[in-house]
């Protein structure tokens, strides 16, 4: 999956790296498109996030599934993709809610963080350069485990 992270994060501010989006995708995190969310379409040579929104970038309900329409979208001809076809890149605050009573506190350590998980007595730290991908490291560990509060 080739996509310049980098570059795209410069233009679109801190998200967490599109392999940690894939891995947490593959340990069943569940996306329900809304407006402002961020995603990629890999595989395409397409180096580009891509924000639902209620004009240019819209979520259908069809009866094959959810689809995401490029409405009017002139530097990329192409009319829709299915939902799974795109990878979500959550943002700090949705990783964070979906944490839930599992998040215990987020410590900024030296250059990078820390996030420290509660659950069923047992503590974890998650660090990372970024929150965001400390949130996602621990979201990603507590969807491995099957322990994501309810």
């Amino acid at each position: 999956m080739p996509l310049a992270t980098e570059a795209i994060s410069r233009q679109y501010g801190v998200m967490i790296p599109l392999e940690l989006a894939v891995r947490l995708r593959e340990a069943g995190l569940t996306w329900r498109p809304a407006p402002g969310d961020q995603f990629v379409v890999p595989d395409r040579g397409i180096d580009e996030v891509f924000v639902l929104s209620n004009m240019t970038i819209q979520v259908y309900d069809l009866p094959k599934g959810p689809v995401i329409g490029f409405n009017g979208t002139t530097q990329w001809a192409l009319d829709d993709i299915e939902q799974d076809e795109a990878i979500w890149l959550p943002r700090e605050d949705q990783l964070r809610e979906r944490l839930g009573s599992a998040f215990y506190r987020l410590d900024r350590i030296g250059d990078g963080y820390q996030v420290v998980t509660l659950r069923a007595g047992e503590r974890r730290e998650f660090f990372a350069d970024t929150a965001a991908e400390a949130y996602g490291l621990a979201l990603l560990y507590l969807q491995r485990m099957g322990a994501l509060p309810a």
